[in-house]
């Protein structure tokens, strides 16, 4: 069959977060997530899925990760949990252990994982802030991961790219929220198209 003829397959990434990538205190539209879905639409046929929930921590995103990939069985899993437990005061070895296991049963499920680093507030301590923000890398060079080193990287100091609590990303925020995550996922996807079509 012509190449031209051939119906190209669709790659469905699944974007698992909290309230950063559920997009709380924007418009409906107005989140990184949102803005990303309007990019790939330019791409070749790609399905994104936000299956974020404000609040969400990693140990939450564990209890429901088998059902999110056997419901939508997605090629590409964006993770973007674990800044929730640290602003919690959650134990690392927790936080690594729970993001662990969702990797595993993304990788079980034969799906390539993208993991979205995160730091937390200086006011966290020097010690429990480097630990944390080291556990990202960590899990990514273990598993063989493509990470975006800090999803908040290049504003994330910027007091007028947050919401009034200082957490929460604004509006401004969105587009520089895709550009980190674009730069990773884009050289994904490319792969991922190629060994859909046989490497050609």
């Amino acid at each position: 069959m012509p190449a031209s003829a051939a119906t190209p397959a669709t790659t469905t990434i699944m974007v698992f977060g909290d309230s950063l990538s559920a997009g709380y205190g924007l418009s409906q539209d107005a989140g990184w997530v949102s803005l990303l879905k309007k990019r790939l639409q330019t791409q070749s046929p790609v399905h994104l899925i936000n299956n974020s929930i404000s609040g969400e921590t990693a140990v939450g995103g564990r209890n429901r990760i088998e059902e999110a990939l056997k419901i939508h069985r997605p090629d590409i899993v964006i993770i973007e949990l674990g800044g929730n437990d640290g602003l919690r005061g959650a134990s690392i070895e927790s936080i690594r252990d729970n993001l662990e296991a969702i990797i595993e049963a993304c990788q079980r499920n034969k799906a390539t994982v993208l993991l979205a680093g995160m730091q937390l507030p200086p006011n966290y301590g020097i010690a429990y802030t480097q630990k944390f923000q080291d556990i990202y890398p960590q899990l990514a060079k273990r598993h063989r991961l493509k990470l975006v080193p800090f999803l908040l990287d290049g504003f994330g100091d910027k007091r007028e790219f947050f919401q009034s609590d200082g957490i929460h990303p604004n509006a401004d925020a969105q587009q520089r929220i895709v550009e980190n995550v674009w730069k990773v996922l884009r050289t994904m996807l490319k792969s991922q198209q190629e060994v859909a079509h046989g490497g050609t």
